[in-house]
Parts: C-alpha cells; sequence; structure tokens
C-alpha cells in the first residue's frame, strides 16, 4: 500500500532522472535511497559519474556501506531496477540485494527495448516489499521518450 510520502519521493526521483546527460542508448532514470526514519541517504541518476552508470548504483555508491548495512531503507527508482548488464559485474538488483534494502519503489517496469528485465520478480522473490505506482510511469516514459520505439 502506498504511504502519501512514496507518491513524493518517487516525482523526485523522477524529476532527477531530467539531471541525466543524453543518451541514444540508455534510459534515463533517477534514484533517491531513504533510511529507516524518512531521512534521504543518498541520490543518484543515470551517467552521473561515467557513460555506464546506473542510477541505483550510483546511489549505493555513494554510500560506500557494507553489504547489508542498508537494512530498512527505501530506494525510490523511476525505472525497475536492472536485472541484467554488460557493462558491469553486478546489476543493479543484486547491488540492493547485497545493500540490504528492504524496500523499492518504483514507477515503471522497463519495456523490452534493450533487455528482458526481471527486477520486480527477482526483487520480490528475494523477501523484499516491492511497490510499483503506476500512475507515475508517464512522468517516467515522457523523461525517456529519445530511446522510446515511435
Amino acid at each position: 500500500m502506498p504511504d502519501p510520502d512514496d507518491h513524493h519521493w518517487l516525482t523526485r526521483a523522477i524529476d532527477l532522472s531530467r539531471s541525466c546527460p543524453p543518451s541514444d542508448t540508455a534510459f534515463s532514470v533517477g534514484a533517491i535511497i531513504l533510511g529507516t526514519e524518512g531521512e534521504v541517504l543518498s541520490t543518484g541518476y543515470s551517467r552521473e559519474t561515467g557513460p555506464k552508470d546506473h542510477a541505483e548504483e550510483i546511489a549505493i555508491a555513494k554510500l560506500a556501506v557494507e553489504d547489508g548495512a542498508l537494512a530498512g531503507a527505501t530506494i525510490y527508482t523511476s525505472l525497475e531496477p536492472c536485472s541484467k548488464r554488460a557493462s558491469r559485474p553486478r546489476t543493479c538488483t543484486e547491488l540492493i540485494l547485497a545493500a540490504g534494502i528492504s524496500r523499492v519503489v518504483l514507477a515503471w517496469r522497463e519495456p523490452l527495448i534493450f533487455v528482458d528485465c526481471e527486477g520486480v520478480e527477482l526483487l520480490t522473490a528475494a523477501g523484499l516489499d516491492v511497490l510499483e505506482l503506476p500512475e507515475l510511469a508517464e512522468a517516467a516514459r515522457s523523461v525517456n521518450a529519445h530511446v522510446l520505439p515511435h
């Protein structure tokens, strides 16, 4: 069940995705990690620090925490966390699981453009609370019009 704050933070993550450097071969994604008291721990957006970087990866890396250290945290991401990746050894789904994040709130499931993503299924199977807010999907899609088929 969404909390009113879920809409607020997911909208902020979508706004953050507008900061992404343009790419014809990748989605523009924003991510925000909140701690157990609702405090912002970290933010990230695609390509923020390098051309192959993903939003969730950046937000987690900024914290430089040990595996499991983010137990109880929530990550808000404008797009489903990746479950397949050629450019890095670990996917965003794996990074979220390793960090111990217990809740994922997303706006839009990754469409079949680059890969067949199973992030939601893998996170749910691992016991995470995964909430999709489809009413915010159009806002996330609009940021990514550059890679969507016309």
